[in-house]
């Protein structure tokens, strides 16, 4: 009987390849969707009223996070994007600099925010984006480690 032939993998191993069946659109209308879900369970149903001191009082509404949500979202898509193009390791910077920025955004929240209650619905806007971004994101990044 033949040996059979052994094909190996034309790629070496430390190419770099996308987690097949993620897509970064999905993550950012997760994000959007998840958020949208809080402010709708803080706002209407638990009836905090989400404001902040932004330049003047400003009231937090659907559209408002909404918007940020999807602005942040497409930021964080953008840096992985490029640090994908310049790094073998962009998951590992991506998900550490994706990490600060949502520690430090949580900042504008706990100081700008009118009423305890504000502060602290605002603060989970911002972990519930910044833990769907950033999870959602770094599944899709591209992965020198080994398949």
């Amino acid at each position: 009987m033949p040996t059979p032939i052994r094909i190996s993998d034309p790629t070496p191993a430390t190419d770099a390849r996308r987690v097949p069946g993620r897509s970064r659109l999905v993550v950012v209308a997760v994000a959007a969707a998840a958020a949208l879900a809080d402010w709708a369970i803080l706002a209407p149903l638990a009836g905090l009223t989400l404001t902040a001191r932004q330049g003047g009082i400003q009231h937090i509404g659907a559209a408002a996070v909404l918007a940020a949500t999807i602005v942040v979202a497409f930021a964080g898509w953008g840096l992985l994007a490029i640090l994908e193009r310049r790094s073998p390791r962009a998951r590992d910077a991506w998900t550490v600099i994706a990490t600060i920025v949502c520690v430090l955004s949580l900042g504008s929240p706990l100081t700008n925010g009118i009423g305890l209650g504000a502060k602290l619905g605002l603060a989970s806007l911002h972990l519930i984006v910044g833990v769907t971004v950033i999870l959602g994101l770094r599944r899709t990044a591209l992965s020198a480690e080994r398949c």
